[in-house]
Formats: C-alpha cells, sequence, structure tokens
C-alpha cells in the first residue's frame, strides 16, 4: 500500500514521535494554520519556523506570514521536480 504522500521530492523521514500530543500542544494560531496549510507538516517544524520568524519580526502576524512564503517556497521548489519547470508553481515560471 502507498503512502498518502502522493508525488512528491520532498524529504521525508519516519520518526518516533507523538504527532497529536505534539499538534495538541502548540498554539492555537498554529493549530489553525496547520489545519490550512497545503503541505503536511510536523507540529515540530512549525514551531520551529515560527519561533525562528517570531524573533526576526517581533509580530505574531508576521510570523505567520513567513511560515507562508516558507510554505510557497517549498511548493514552488517540489513544482519544479515533480511536474517540471513550465508548472504555475515552479520557481520563476511566473516571473517576467
Amino acid at each position: 500500500m502507498g503512502s498518502n504522500r502522493g508525488n512528491t521530492s520532498l524529504k521525508y523521514k519516519r520518526r518516533n514521535e507523538k504527532p497529536m500530543l505534539e499538534f495538541d500542544r502548540l498554539p492555537r494560531e498554529l493549530r489553525v494554520w496547520i489545519a490550512g496549510a497545503d503541505l503536511q507538516w510536523r507540529a515540530k517544524s512549525v514551531r520551529k519556523a515560527f519561533d525562528k520568524a517570531l524573533s526576526q519580526t517581533g509580530s505574531h502576524e508576521k510570523a505567520l506570514e513567513e511560515l507562508s512564503r516558507l510554505q510557497r517556497r517549498l511548493i514552488s521548489k517540489d513544482a519544479t521536480k515533480v511536474w517540471g519547470k513550465e508548472h504555475p508553481d515552479a520557481s520563476g515560471a511566473n516571473e517576467t
């Protein structure tokens, strides 16, 4: 049986963790962000990226915007490898 990750070139690593417990420990705003995310994120990864962005911006709103930018970069990187440079989400495909 295949995985539910679909066709992706992004890294995958098996972990011996308790993902639901980690998710439940996140602040509400991060749980909401993950629920609407396009990629599958680990709670630990989101927390780390959010904390880094928060320390740089000093704003929860701007830190969440940075998470969204990070996600768009990852999707762009993956789209190029999976579907090719002509895909609308591929890196540089929409640049003029």
